[in-house]
């Protein structure tokens, strides 16, 4: 399956550990993930040299191959939450991930679309439980 996985850059790399596990995951299942490199600890520097207006091109072409979106969401970005809202409007399934305990905009938690699923995990093999759970719906 094509994924497209969605995490925070600019608002923090809290999570990077998870994110870098999940998508390392996924790809050892044979998933294809454009997106992968964003896990990666030199991500802001080598999205830096990338206009803004290659990252809006680049990613909308992504999403839209797809087959779905995760997005791990513990910290708030706004490149993300366009991202799900994009995903969703081109009609892909989006599961957003997110550790207990931590806040999520309401506009991801209150929203009643039919193709958004939000989960809470405890730790990174709980995330990656609940992608390949989310993958396998996919199919």
């Amino acid at each position: 399956m094509n994924i497209y996985f969605a995490c925070s850059i600019t608002g923090g790399r809290e999570f990077e550990s998870v994110y870098r596990d999940l998508t390392a995951a996924l790809l050892a299942d044979g998933h294809e993930i454009p997106t992968a490199h964003l896990a990666d600890p030199s991500v802001v520097a080598l999205e830096a040299v990338v206009s803004a207006r290659e990252v809006y091109e680049r990613d909308v072409i992504w999403i839209r191959k797809a087959d779905g979106l995760i997005a791990e969401v513990s910290v708030p970005s706004h490149g993300v939450g366009y991202e799900i809202a994009f995903a969703l409007h081109e009609g892909k399934p989006v599961l957003c991930l997110h550790q207990q305990g931590r806040k999520v905009s309401k506009m991801i938690s209150g929203n009643p679309h039919p193709k958004l699923t939000l989960q809470t995990y405890n730790d990174p093999q709980e995330a990656i439980n609940l992608a390949r759970e989310f993958i396998k719906k996919l199919k």
